[in-house]
This record gives structure tokens, C-alpha cells and sequence, in this order.
């Protein structure tokens, strides 16, 4: 099982997606990890990426989810994936990906990212992302104005009916 966590920039994709992976006894990789240098000086910067600039990231991120899942691990990736276009390089051919989108809305997310210190995301981008934001409409939805336990539970349990009742492969 490949789980990605998504959303916006404050939104708790790392926080949430690590104990998502905890509790599915899974590992956890952060989709921030495989950005380019050039990536994070944009970003920190304040300018905001384009899809030329996330495509070698999206690829690299789906490169690594295949070399887990070919060995038959189960993983957890956190990453914005803000358009469908985005979540169709991640879920790969095979379509063996889930997303849960953590959705919030512009000031709860402002107000973190103020509070938020050593990031290289500039959190003036915060309303390019939004604009960004194509909401997908195949993914497990969870509102992060809850406790980060809740929003856990939320989507473990989703996650875990939408197993069951996935044919077998």
C-alpha cells in the first residue's frame, strides 16, 4: 500500500503522515525531501514553482515509491500534490496509491505557517497554492482544524474501509 498525504503548506502532511505510518507499521518519507536545490531557493525565495520545476520531483518521488513497493514494503509519502495531474504521477500506472488530503482554509493555514520557524517554504506562497489547489474528488478527506490524532484516526480508519473493499489483486 502506497499512502500519500497532501494538501497546502501547513497543513500537517509530515506530522500526519508519520503517524499514519506508525500506525500502519509502515515507512514515512517526506515528499520535501527530493527537491532540488533550485527547488528550495525558488521556494524560499518566494517564487512559486511551475510544473516544470516539479516535474523531476514528482518523478524522482514515484521512482522511490516503485523501488519500496517492488520489494513488497508499504509506504507513506507526505507531498502537496496539488493538481490531478500531480496525483496521477504519483498514483503511477499501476494506480496503487491513495491520497488523504488534509483540507483547511486559507487563515488556519496562514496562522501556522507564521508560526512556523527553519523551513525554506516562504509562506507568502501560501496563496499560489491555493490557487494551485485543484481539490481532488478520490481522496480521502480530513479537516485539519482537528486534533492531529483525530485527523489520524480519521483517515487510518478510511483507509483501512477502502482496503477492505478493494478487490484482490
Amino acid at each position: 500500500m502506497i499512502v500519500v498525504v497532501m494538501g497546502v503548506s501547513g497543513c500537517g502532511k509530515s506530522t500526519v503522515g508519520q503517524k499514519i505510518a506508525e500506525r500502519l507499521g509502515c515507512a514515512f518519507r517526506d515528499g520535501d525531501e527530493f527537491h532540488s536545490e533550485a527547488n528550495r531557493a525558488k521556494m524560499h525565495a518566494g517564487i512559486p514553482l511551475n510544473d516544470d520545476d516539479r516535474k523531476p520531483w514528482l518523478e524522482s518521488i514515484r521512482a522511490y515509491m516503485d523501488e519500496k513497493t517492488s520489494s513488497g514494503q508499504s509506504l507513506v509519502v507526505a507531498c502537496s500534490a496539488l493538481k490531478q495531474r500531480y496525483r496521477d504521477v504519483l498514483r503511477g500506472p499501476a494506480g496503487n496509491a491513495e491520497f488523504v488530503y488534509l483540507k483547511g482554509d486559507f487563515d488556519l493555514l496562514q496562522s501556522r505557517l507564521a508560526a512556523r520557524k527553519d523551513h525554506f517554504f516562504n509562506p507568502n506562497l501560501l496563496r499560489s497554492q491555493f490557487e494551485a489547489l485543484e481539490e481532488p474528488t478520490d481522496a480521502v478527506i480530513v479537516d485539519i482544524a482537528l486534533p492531529p490524532e483525530a485527523i489520524v484516526d480519521q483517515a487510518v480508519t478510511q483507509l483501512q474501509a477502502r482496503a477492505a473493499h478493494r478487490p484482490a489483486a
